[in-house]
């Protein structure tokens, strides 16, 4: 199809490697969840997992550990649910791309939350782990990350909250890189990497909590 916007003059997107960037970012991103908005309509991630591998028809994952993979991330769901403190209109895709810096005529920055394809009721700190995982960040960069949106600190339940919603939605994108890859599309590096997202931050939310003994 075809959109339709207003241009915006002078924008530019957020450079993940810029930690001054990532800053106003998180700042940007916290002041939007505590607006407390709502709709009428979740995001769930769990059954998105499931909906991208229906739309595989029936070929198998080209990840051999898929199945064991897929139901270790399920197992965190139990985690997740007794965790959350509240639900807001949350926006899943909340990634670098999608956060405008806009500059005025009289230089005046504002930083505006673009693409609202699949923005729904969720736990806002779902997006913390989707601006990590886009970014391909790695676990040092990841606790900084957390450290720039909870800026009072971060206690320790919530963060493995966020390294489950990491072995999530690197599932997520990772089943959607493979029904994409099925109709020619290839991601490369960035599918390879979400699928080991899955795996790794399912075994680092073991070993940190001490679930795997």
């Amino acid at each position: 199809g075809y959109k339709i916007t207003k241009f915006l003059n002078h924008a530019r997107v957020c450079n993940p490697n810029d930690q001054n960037d990532v800053q106003k970012c998180m700042n940007r991103l916290r002041q939007f969840h505590e607006m407390h908005l709502s709709v009428d309509h979740d995001f769930d991630i769990f059954g998105q997992i499931n909906f991208y591998e229906n739309l595989w028809n029936g070929e198998p994952s080209i990840y051999r550990d898929y199945q064991k993979t897929k139901d270790n991330v399920l197992s965190l769901k139990s985690y997740i649910d007794a965790h959350i403190a509240e639900k807001v209109l949350t926006h899943i895709d909340a990634v670098p791309d999608n956060f405008l810096f806009v500059t005025d005529d009289q230089g005046h920055e504002d930083i505006r939350l673009i693409d609202w394809e699949y923005a729904g009721m969720q736990d806002p700190h779902v997006d913390i782990a989707m601006f990590a995982i886009y970014s391909l960040y790695n676990k040092e960069q990841i606790d900084e990350l957390i450290g720039m949106y909870f800026t009072e600190g971060c206690n320790k339940e919530t963060r493995f909250k966020i390294y489950c919603y990491i072995a999530a939605g690197g599932l997520l994108w990772s089943n959607w890189c493979e029904y994409k890859r099925n109709l020619g599309v290839d991601f490369g590096e960035y599918s390879l990497r979400q699928y080991r997202y899955a795996k790794d931050y399912y075994k680092i939310f073991m070993e940190e909590t001490n679930e795997g003994r």
